[in-house]
């Protein structure tokens, strides 16, 4: 893909990449011992796409996908990677998916919830990542449970314990984690949605910037470079996003 003058100006108006890097999710990112480079699919991405416009990149590190969101919503960050939602396609453009992620709940080994169904009762207090995909998506959906939001999503399951609720939701990845460190742990079969990762930039950058990046992002999962990254990193609970329809 032919990268123009006007290109460059328009998705790295600094000179170099700006791309907002979300720690909070772990199949996305990750933190290196010692605050060195983050390293995961979205940094592979972001470091790619610096390449090929031939910049160099700068990650603005965030704990939480809502702060990575906010990032974009302020043009403080020229790319991020966050869920696809309609609350954030207020200020942010997204491209299609590149990776589906689960989204699951975990309880108790001796809760008398077993299914997904059950959650959404009087009385259920489910704890989600302030500001993350499912916390926007279950804000909208439950009706009669009780959200409890934890500062990030990787402190869900603390929240969850430390405030003895009733389900935990978040990444099937993270979950499994928490269940190490937490015994007497389970999560529930199936999951209660897919989470669409997408790539996205302001809402104020031209349709210029917007086309480059879908392109950027089907070739990118075309190649097999996000499913190589993916493998590389030694991530399990995602998937490639199918081709752009």
């Amino acid at each position: 893909m032919t990268v123009s003058t006007e290109l460059l100006h328009t998705l790295a108006p600094a000179g170099t990449l700006r791309a907002s890097i979300n720690l909070g999710n772990p199949i996305l990112a990750r933190a290196q011992p010692g605050g060195a480079m983050p390293y995961g699919v979205s940094v592979d991405l972001a470091n790619e796409l610096a390449r090929r416009l031939g910049v160099g990149v700068q990650y603005m590190v965030f704990d939480a996908a809502g702060k990575s969101a906010e990032a974009l919503k302020q043009d403080i960050v020229d790319v991020g990677f966050v869920a696809i939602d309609p609350v954030r396609g207020e200020g942010i453009s997204f491209t299609s998916p590149y990776v589906l992620i689960e989204g699951c709940y975990l309880v108790r080994q001796d809760s008398p919830i077993t299914a997904n169904e059950q959650v959404d009762m009087p009385g259920i207090r489910v704890a989600v990542g302030k500001g993350s995909a499912y916390d926007l998506y279950l804000t909208r959906e439950l009706q009669r449970a009780e959200i409890v939001r934890a500062p990030t999503s990787p402190t869900v399951v603390d929240t969850f314990v430390a405030e003895a609720l009733e389900v935990a939701a978040g990444v099937r990845q993270q979950l499994e984690s928490d269940c190490t460190r937490f015994p007497g742990l389970r999560l529930l079969p199936g999951r209660f949605m897919v989470i669409q990762q997408a790539m996205a930039t302001p809402k104020a950058r031209p349709p210029l910037a917007v086309d480059y990046l879908v392109r950027f992002v089907e070739e990118m999962k075309a190649s097999g470079f996000v499913q190589e990254s993916l493998a590389r990193h030694g991530i399990e609970g995602a998937s490639v996003a199918p081709p752009r329809d």
